[in-house]
């Protein structure tokens, strides 16, 4: 009976000796994990600078839209509707010059209705404001009254400043409304340049202009250059002339004239032929990443912190019977249209840091191209707003929304969605010459972040209000609580801007942060504001956690002991 006890006893011993060194080992590893973790983090902090190329974290998935030319609202209700539901972010609008102003420079009438020609575009505007849709515009198709030579519509005006002209009236109109602008389309080819034979140069003249102007009406604007066709270029009979030049040498002409003064995204067209998205690039192959070469001469250059935007995007799906001859951009099925879409924008978030946002040509169009045309092929939506595989495709990925990364971002970055009533203000004393503010209780900003700490470049003063502020849905610990709401108090005698830390958490995460003025802040008798003027995503190393190491070593003190003692019982139950 003794022998049968003094057995048992060994074996619970040996078993309690056993558990003690595997939870030493569990806690050991842990301990050092932990200390490695913590020194890594501290290591790998760096100070933060603004991105080295902007304009990239974004939706990525944007649609041209034809809504200048469908006339029922209800249409266009809809088809900004469909757009919305399927995850798109950005719509690219044609905003043609020569509807508004059709008569001569600086009218604005409509000669048949003798309406205003901005009510139509106003309207459209705001329609896509409602869907939360952001919008890039595309400006050009002149007047008749601008040239003497009207033989096509697309040609250049004869005096480059009456575009300048325009280009500015329309930023001014929309200024902190459409932040993107699209200077010009395919300049490249007959016959988006008129009669003449295709001029880089003078391409990169009316684009100077361009850019100046708009940048008068509102410095916070971005340029995008004209997207140059894909072609591999036409002669003209005059001798070293071009009625289509190659894209790359076009390109490469552009940059020789000092294009990379006077755009700030680099604005391309990238359609995938009848190839697969990772077809690789080759100078005398049209494909989708032929886009590649045209980013190794902008590196040529030193306009690698420029991001790229995809102007026109996509694959065509014509039916398989279709004559050849129609068939200018080749085709594919349309379970691969959708499957080479998806792959392609998945792929160049992954390998391409420069690349911004794709532009799927086209979302609907409105019955003006029939079935016998090939680019009826393209829809991401019928005519009768069928969905096609394409269109079912994105909205089963485009369900995401970007997140700020660490760094500094200006107020008018992509990221930053601003809501109701914000006016932009020129002050050389601030970040980038420029802030927006707002004293409407209806608006609101909102953005993603991962990271620990957010902080906002902001202005303290006796005319800045207190703000609700909101992450994840939930008021902020650390700062004052009112009625179940976060607050902060940017209210002081003098006017100063300042970084202020908004939130701070124990771990690196991804957030969501919306900020608006308190509606008592609004009752006051003197003017309140909320001013943005930069925004800094940080993720900071948090302190060493000694308390954590040290409890677990002193766990592991506490079972060596146990374990010696077990091992100390265990000899003496053998003596016996």
């Amino acid at each position: 009976m003794r022998r049968s006890q003094s057995l048992t006893r060994r074996t619970a011993y040996r078993v309690g000796i056993w558990i003690s060194m595997t939870l030493v080992v569990a806690l050991l590893a842990l301990d050092i994990y932990t200390i490695t973790n913590a020194l890594s983090r501290s290591e790998s902090s760096a100070p933060l600078t603004e991105r080295r190329t902007t304009d990239t974290e974004v939706n990525p998935y944007g649609v041209n839209l034809f809504l200048e030319r469908e006339v029922e609202a209800w249409k266009r209700e809809k088809t900004l509707s469909m757009a919305a539901d399927a995850g798109i972010g950005w719509v690219k609008l044609h905003f043609p010059w020569e509807e508004i102003e059709p008569i001569r420079k600086g009218e604005n009438i409509d000669p048949t209705s003798h309406n205003s020609t901005w009510a139509k575009f106003d309207q459209i505007v705001s329609e896509c404001e409602r869907y939360g849709l952001r919008i890039v515009a595309r400006l050009d198709r002149p007047p008749e009254w601008s040239r003497t030579d009207n033989s096509l519509a697309t040609a250049p005006p004869d005096d480059y400043n009456d575009y300048g002209d325009f280009v500015y009236e329309f930023v001014r109109r929309y200024r902190g409304r459409i932040q993107y602008i699209q200077i010009w389309n395919e300049p490249n080819i007959y016959p988006e340049w008129g009669n003449s034979p295709v001029d880089p140069a003078q391409y990169v003249e009316l684009l100077r202009i361009a850019y100046q102007r708009a940048k008068e009406a509102d410095p916070t604007v971005k340029v995008l250059s004209a997207p140059l066709a894909y072609t591999l270029g036409q002669p003209h009979p005059e001798a070293g002339k071009w009625i289509s030049m190659n894209d790359l040498d076009y390109l490469e002409g552009m940059y020789a004239a000092g294009a990379k003064d006077y755009f700030d995204i680099c604005s391309v067209n990238a359609f995938g032929f009848d190839r697969p998205p990772e077809d690789p690039p080759d100078p005398e192959v049209l494909n989708f990443q032929r886009v590649v070469l045209q980013r190794q001469i902008m590196e040529k250059y030193g306009d690698s912190s420029k991001a790229v935007w995809f102007n026109e995007f996509g694959w065509n799906a014509a039916p398989a019977g279709m004559d050849a001859s129609k068939l200018i951009w080749q085709r594919v099925t349309e379970e691969e249209q959708a499957e080479y879409t998806v792959r392609a924008v998945e792929m160049a978030q992954e390998e391409w840091p420069w690349a911004g946002v794709f532009f799927i040509w086209y979302f609907r169009q409105v019955g003006n191209i029939t079935p016998d045309q090939a680019d009826y092929y393209f829809r991401m939506v019928d005519v009768d707003f069928t969905t096609r595989a394409v269109y079912t495709a994105i909205q089963k990925v485009a369900d995401k929304e970007p997140a700020a990364s660490p760094g500094i971002y200006q107020e008018s970055d992509a990221l930053l969605q601003y809501f109701g009533d914000w006016q932009i203000v020129l002050d050389a004393q601030t970040s980038e010459n420029a802030y927006r503010y707002t004293s409407s209780a209806d608006a609101s900003v909102s953005f993603n972040f991962v990271g620990s700490r957010l902080d906002i470049l902001t202005r303290l003063g006796p005319l800045d209000g207190r703000v609700y502020v909101w992450v994840d849905d939930k008021p902020v610990a650390g700062l004052e609580q009112v009625n179940g709401n976060s607050v902060l108090n940017l209210n002081q005698q003098d006017a100063s801007f300042e970084w202020i830390t908004v939130w701070k958490g124990d771990e690196v995460g991804r957030h969501t942060v919306k900020m608006a003025l308190e509606e008592l802040s609004l009752q006051q008798s003197q003017p309140t504001n909320l001013v943005l003027d930069a925004i800094r995503v940080a993720d900071e190393p948090s302190q060493f956690p000694w308390l954590r190491v040290v409890l677990i070593g002193v766990v592991i003190i506490v079972l060596l002991a146990l374990c010696c003692w077990l091992r100390r019982r265990l000899k003496q139950l053998k003596r016996t």
